[in-house]
């Protein structure tokens, strides 16, 4: 289906982002009903100073504790702040039901995460009054008087800016965006707003004064595909609303879709130059793994783990398919740069190309014009093809990019398995 006809077809879509509010810290309310009246947080290890804080309740949240910040410096804020641990069992026992509430409305279930689902409610909204807010608050409604938990909801007609809704008022609220106000609702928020869209990247987007989500929608594309690439495309597509991306229903198998690698390095990492270059070890490996499996990806994914083993993970979904070790590495190092402070000792690495299409069917649209992308791209993937040959016929340690030279990682000395989810050096 080309990208013409998918947009029609995906015209009239009434999609529903139903985002838990606070979900481990209103979970954990369940278990014990005197935390609502405190200031209380979720902590990965509360006896431990350098440990993180996972979710807080809006009590906490009024003094300013953040998700993802050190314990000491929420407890600064909020010295009378109380601490539980995290109750995973708990926590996906009610995700379960959550999701056995929306499959009453639709078929078309899709988890995002623990406490956040997408509903694609198109066919079936006729069924339950026709009114995307009321069939919205009915189920808000429920959740909150079945499950004793609250959430928001964002309705629209394409998954971004439904996530966009939930995401615009909270606790417990329903925001609704159709198509036709987009340019009077949507593109005058702040373009940090948009998913994907993290704080250094809006920096950079507003060095071309780029502020607001609406800026972006209407700036060139081949503009904003020579300054940001992939990423910036990507984005592009979501500010205008571009986003075909489908629901898929709940009772779809759930097939590996993915490739991935992760290093837990011999030591940690301390500077930019030395987690470049370990993205750019798994990027070789996944991309080769994807070459021989003739796939490409449109979804990448990274995580960062601490000395203190906290984690930290991004994800973007891409409008156009990447394949390349390079690409790979570029995204990575994106992705990194909105969550992590790249003076931070880094102890693991991850990255794992997501989405997978065959490569016979991911074919770009030709053009009489000139592409000087699209040109770059192929030079690119014949230099990784003719390293990929040198290395299969005369060793892995055959041909190194000169980044790798005298590093004391072992990056680089030797090929990950091909066949491997995750090594370690």
């Amino acid at each position: 289906m080309n990208h013409d006809s998918t947009a029609k077809s995906t015209q009239n879509r009434v999609i529903f982002h139903v985002d838990g509010n606070n979900f481990y810290a209103s979970c954990e309310c369940l278990l014990r009903p005197e935390l609502k009246d405190v200031p209380m947080a979720v902590a990965g290890d509360p006896d431990s100073r350098h440990g993180i804080i996972l979710a807080k309740n809006q009590r906490a949240k009024q003094y300013g504790v953040k998700t993802a910040e050190l314990i000491w410096q929420a407890e600064r804020k909020c010295p009378d702040l109380v601490l539980v641990p995290p109750h995973r069992e708990v926590y996906s026992r009610i995700s379960k039901q959550m999701n056995e509430l929306f499959l009453r409305y639709t078929d078309l279930v899709e988890p995002a995460s623990i406490d956040e689902s997408y509903l694609d409610v198109t066919g079936s909204l006729h069924l339950f009054g026709g009114e995307p807010l009321a069939l919205a608050d009915r189920i808000r409604k429920e959740v909150r008087e079945e499950l004793g938990i609250t959430v928001s909801v964002g309705v629209s007609f394409c998954k971004v800016f439904a996530k966009l809704g939930s995401d615009y008022k909270k606790p417990d609220a329903t925001t609704y965006f159709p198509r036709s106000q987009v340019s009077s609702l949507i593109w005058p928020m702040p373009v940090g707003n948009l998913l994907y869209v993290g704080g250094r990247f809006q920096a950079e987007l507003a060095r071309f004064h780029i502020h607001t989500i609406g800026d972006l929608a209407r700036a060139d594309l081949d503009w904003i595909r020579t300054q940001f690439g992939i990423r910036g495309e990507s984005a592009w597509r979501c500010a205008r609303g571009e986003d075909h991306e489908p629901v898929r229903s709940f009772y779809e198998p759930r097939e590996a879709k993915s490739i991935g690698n992760s290093i837990t390095f011999r030591r940690n990492l301390t500077d930019e130059r030395e987690i470049r270059l370990g993205f750019t070890t798994l990027a070789e490996s996944v991309a080769l793994r994807m070459r021989r499996q003739e796939v490409h990806c449109r979804r990448v994914q990274i995580q960062i783990r601490d000395a203190n083993f906290h984690t930290l993970s991004r994800q973007i979904t891409l409008e156009r398919s990447v394949c390349l070790a390079k690409e790979l590495t570029d995204l990575a190092m994106e992705l990194a740069g909105e969550i992590w402070d790249f003076q931070h000792p880094v102890r693991l690495l991850s990255l794992t190309a997501e989405s997978l299409v065959p490569a016979s069917q991911d074919m770009e649209q030709l053009t009489f014009f000139p592409d000087t992308h699209q040109a770059e791209r192929q030079k690119q993937g014949r230099l990784e093809d003719a390293m990929c040959d040198i290395r299969d016929r005369f060793g892995s340690g055959s041909i190194r990019l000169g980044g790798f030279l005298k590093n004391d990682l072992n990056l680089g000395q030797n090929r990950m398995p091909p066949s491997e989810d995750a090594d370690t050096l």
